[in-house]
Order: C-alpha cells, then structure tokens, then sequence
C-alpha cells in the first residue's frame, strides 16, 4: 500500500460511520481484490477496523480508537508520504521537521502497550549515504525543489566530466531524485530523458515556460529507465579476487557494485587462501584506479583492458615515488 492511498482509506474510515468495500475502490480508484488486500494489511498492523455483513454493515473503525489523521496537516501528510528517505536526505529537502511532527502526532495517538515490540523507528536507523563523501555543494535539494515543484521549465549551468567548462541546457524537470546517497535531477532534454547529478549542477534560473514532459512517463518510470540503461549500457564489469581479510571493507567501499560470485559455496571459500571471487562495476575503465589501494590484496582477471590499465598506473606511481639517483 502507498503512503497516500494509506492517509486517504484511514481518513475515509475516520470520517464515515460505515463504508462499502466498493464505495472505498471507487473512491480511491482501486479495484475490490486491492481494496480487500489493504484491508487485511491495517488489521494485521493493529489497526482497529472491523468489517460486519449484510445491508446495514460495511467496513468501520472503532469509536474510541484515537488514531485521528486529520490533525495532520496538508504538508506533514505531504512530507510523511517520502518514506523512502532517510533523515539526511528528508533534512535537504527542508522536510525533516514536519516529518518528525507528523510521525510525532501518529505515534502519539497509539500509546505503546507494556508488553509490545519496540518501533522499528526506534531500533532500525536507514542512512543510505556512500561510505566515502565528497566535498559539499552548495546545490542543495532544498534550493531546487520549489522550481521543479511549480512545474517549470530550468535553464540549468551543467559541469560534465566530459566538457572543459561548464555549458547551458534548457530542460524539463520530472523532478528529484536520490540513489546511494547521492542527489539527481531527472529531466528531459529535447524529449529526451537525463539525469544530471546536483552537485555539478554550477547555476540554474526558472524559464517562463510550463515544462514540456512526456504524458506517459513519471518521475519514477523515468528515474528507473535510466538506471536501468546505466547498469545495462554504460558500466565496465571487472572480475577479480579479493584476499579475505580485504573483502568486508571492499563491501563497504563499493556497496551494490560488488557481487560476490562464490555466494553459493561461501563455506568452502571461506577456508580457501585464494580469497574471494567478485565482480565489480565502474562507469568508466578509468574507475578502474579506485581497486589502486587495495595492492596485492585484489587480482582482477579481466577484461584486459581493466588489467593494462591497472598496470599502466602502477607503473606510473612507481616512478613517480622512484629514488632519484646518486650522482
């Protein structure tokens, strides 16, 4: 169930004394099967919703149950519904504190009997950012977010790796997007869809124009194609083998990059010396100078081009710190 549709069927019940399953598919514009699925859901949470048969009964909260929705406001409903956040991220869209006030107002309306089980609130903490961070930018979420939100076109000032300086574009926002702790703007440029990364995002300015998206696309089926096509398309995967007193801090490092390949067999990997076998994936070959710190510890196997490389930039390193020579 999404987080609206869940404020919209607590609100229905809260303010009906009794309601179909039918009058709540047609209000919420969802079929009987989602309905009922939903249904179920709230009772297994705990929440307090009866359904009684025949002409005079439909689906009911009962009275005294003080799980009141409406003291939400419009924006804390609005700033609740961005679950998949973590608490930094809610911070940089200017959300985190109505968040906590609506999430407050719920939590205050259900008081914890003795003998429950904790919040999850309480003992899981979701902090989706990368190990390693660069330096701040001053593009923030939080200084964009009005823009997309009024639906206008942005004249954007974008510092590509692949361009010696910054370079105008016009584009037509879908909207913001975060993936591995790291902020995009997901837009279309001349009907086609982008995804240009905040922090090189130098200047923008509203155009007086309503942006000009693609009816049959959202924010997320766009966010997702391009994703889709950078894992698919635009990636060099490197197979290798790391030492096995390297490989838990080579998780950290490059999180969902990394797939273990000797999962399967995972106790007769771990007794071997010959380590564990991976695979790695990097936007470009010149990535590859990220495995650099790890020494002997990592062997890539392939491809070659990931091997020459590497060994071009050991090469390099070594005589660069070579001992200059006695005269």
């Amino acid at each position: 169930m999404t987080p609206d549709r869940f404020f919209s069927l607590m609100l229905l019940l809260a303010s009906r004394d009794a309601v179909t399953t039918q009058e709540l598919a047609s209000a919420l514009g969802v079929s009987l099967r989602t309905i009922t699925r939903d249904l179920n859901w709230l009772r297994d949470a705990g929440l307090p919703v009866t359904a009684q048969r025949g002409r005079l009964g439909g689906v009911t909260m009962l009275p005294g149950s003080g799980f009141d929705l409406t003291r939400l406001t419009p924006g804390e409903r609005d700033h609740l519904s961005l679950t998949g956040l973590d608490e930094k991220q809610r911070a940089e869209l200017d959300a985190s504190v109505e968040s906590r006030r609506a999430l407050s107002k719920i939590a205050a309306a259900q008081p914890r009997r003795v003998d429950e089980l904790l919040p999850l609130t309480d003992v899981v903490h979701v902090d989706s950012r990368p190990w390693r961070q660069g330096q701040a930018s001053d593009m923030t979420p939080a200084s964009l977010i009005g823009a997309v939100r009024r639906g206008r076109r942005l004249r954007i000032e974008y510092d590509s790796p692949r361009q010696s300086c910054p370079r105008g574009r016009v584009v037509d926002p879908y909207g913001l997007f975060a993936k591995a702790g790291i902020w995009y703007l997901v837009a279309d440029r001349a009907r086609e869809p982008r995804m240009y990364r905040l922090e090189r995002i130098t200047a923008w300015k509203e155009v007086d124009q309503p942006r000009r998206i693609r009816e049959d696309q959202t924010l997320a089926t766009v966010a997702a194609a391009l994703v889709d096509q950078w894992e698919r398309n635009h990636a060099v995967e490197v197979s290798a083998t790391i030492d096995q007193t390297q490989i838990e801090r080579a998780q950290r490092i490059f999180g969902q990059r990394l797939v273990r390949v000797d999962h399967e067999d995972a106790a007769a990997t771990a007794r071997s010396a010959a380590g564990h076998k991976v695979t790695i994936r990097f936007l470009r070959l010149e990535d590859v100078r990220e495995l650099l710190p790890f020494g002997s510890a990592i062997t890539v196997h392939g491809p070659t081009e990931a091997r020459a490389h590497l060994s071009d930039l050991a090469t390099n390193l070594a005589h660069h710190y070579a001992p200059s020579p006695t005269s």
